[in-house]
C-alpha cells in the first residue's frame, strides 16, 4: 500500500491592491492590522469596490488553491492566484468550514465571518464562467483578532 502524502495547511501566496480594480501584486509578507487590514491593501484604505457596503470580514479575504485548480479542471478557466482577487491563497484547509471560527496564520489570529462568494465584479476583472466556476469554493472572509506579520510559508492552524 503507498503511503499517502500529507499536507500541512499553510499560505500559499498573498495578493494586495492599492485601489479598487487594481491588479493584485504579489508579495512575500504583510503586516495585519487589527480593525484595518492588511497594510497597503485597497480595504484597509477603505478604497475597496465594495468598502462602503456594510458587512463583515473586509479585513482579510482567502481562497483555496485547491479550489483555483478545480476551476481549471471542472471548467478549463485558467485563473492565476491574485486574479482571484483575495488576499491569501491557502493550501490543505478547508476554509468553509472556518465561518464563525478562530484560527492561526503564523502568528496573526483571524475570525472566519462569512463566505466569500464569486461576484460579477471578480467575473468582469477576470475570465467569463470564473464566477460559475467558484460559486461556494470562492474562499472566506475573515477580520484580524490579534495581528502581526503574514508571510509565505506560514502554517494555518484552526486553533487559535
Amino acid at each position: 500500500m503507498a503511503k499517502q502524502k500529507i499536507l500541512q495547511s499553510r499560505v500559499i501566496s498573498i495578493h494586495i491592491a492599492p485601489t479598487a480594480a487594481a491588479l493584485m501584486t504579489s508579495i512575500r509578507e504583510v503586516k495585519a492590522v487589527v480593525g484595518k487590514g492588511l497594510e497597503g491593501d485597497r480595504y484597509a484604505n477603505q478604497i475597496g469596490t465594495y468598502s462602503k457596503d456594510p458587512g463583515s470580514g473586509r479585513d482579510v479575504t482567502l481562497i483555496e488553491v485547491e479550489a483555483i485548480e478545480a476551476l481549471e479542471r471542472d471548467y478549463d478557466i485558467r485563473v492565476r492566484a491574485g486574479e482571484s482577487r483575495r488576499n491569501i491563497v491557502t493550501q490543505g484547509i478547508s476554509l468553509n468550514h472556518l465561518v464563525g471560527e478562530e484560527f492561526r496564520v503564523g502568528k496573526v489570529v483571524l475570525r472566519g465571518t462569512r463566505l466569500c462568494e464569486p461576484c460579477a465584479h471578480m467575473e468582469k476583472l477576470t475570465v467569463k464562467g470564473a464566477l460559475r466556476g467558484l460559486i461556494h469554493r470562492g474562499g472566506l472572509r475573515a477580520e484580524i483578532g490579534k495581528g502581526g506579520t503574514i508571510r509565505v510559508g506560514d502554517e494555518i492552524s484552526a486553533e487559535p
